[in-house]
């Protein structure tokens, strides 16, 4: 599997994205930055979690508008799968790859710890080795989680199948409408989360539940 981590100024689970990448997909990730104009030929794109740009103006909005985000934009719309973790979820709805947006935290202050997630929909690239409704445990680390849509897309999300995560019933941090923690496009291959596999991917972690996700691409994408 080809695999490309966007890196952007304040980045920071860019590295843990390419440590599992390497780990448990055995690839070599190709590190791109933000103010590149080609995208590598690859199978997976990451946009990873942080605070790129230090969070000014929206969380993810100058992220969304960097010179090889034309590219990914282009290459996610061609098929190739896509992730979105946490500030990587903001830039994929800022840019219109995902709908919706994130806004401030309910409780208007930084969350920073684990939370129960109840897998939605196990017919993804991402989620197809997680078993539908089993609960997992992921660790969220952010400030603008909070996931908000008008009424007609958050029917049309439920209607298509496109949560994919929820927050466990009483373990939503931040205020998310229908407790959405990660949705995906209509062709199922987008996918924006806030949790945090990558630190959650292995025991020396405090748990494995996210090594599902990038074993689940790994197969998917052989």
């Amino acid at each position: 599997m080809r695999a490309a981590v966007i890196v952007f100024p304040g980045s920071n689970c860019d590295r843990d994205v390419a440590v599992c990448l390497r780990q448990i997909c055995n690839t070599q990730p190709i590190m791109v930055w933000h103010g590149e104009h080609t995208l590598p030929p690859c199978d997976l794109i990451v946009l990873p979690g942080g605070f790129s740009y230090g969070d000014y103006l929206r969380c993810g909005a100058m992220a969304a508008n960097s010179p090889i985000m034309a590219e990914v934009v282009k290459a996610a719309k061609s098929g190739v799968a896509t992730l979105g973790i946490c500030n990587g979820f903001q830039m994929l709805t800022e840019c219109g790859l995902l709908s919706g947006v994130l806004m401030r935290n309910q409780a208007l202050h930084f969350v920073c710890r684990n939370v129960r997630l109840q897998v939605q929909q196990t017919d993804t690239p991402f989620t197809h080795l997680y078993e539908k409704d089993k609960e997992i445990v992921i660790p969220v680390a952010h400030n603008d989680g909070n996931y908000f849509a008008d009424a007609d897309t958050l029917q049309s999300l439920k209607d298509n199948g496109q949560i994919i995560f929820t927050y466990g019933e009483g373990d939503n941090p931040n205020g998310s409408q229908l407790d959405i923690a990660g949705v995906c496009d209509k062709s199922r291959r987008i996918v924006g989360m806030m949790p945090h596999p990558e630190r959650r991917a292995e025991a020396a972690l405090g748990g494995d539940d996210g090594l599902r996700l990038f074993a689940g691409l790994l197969e998917a994408v052989a």
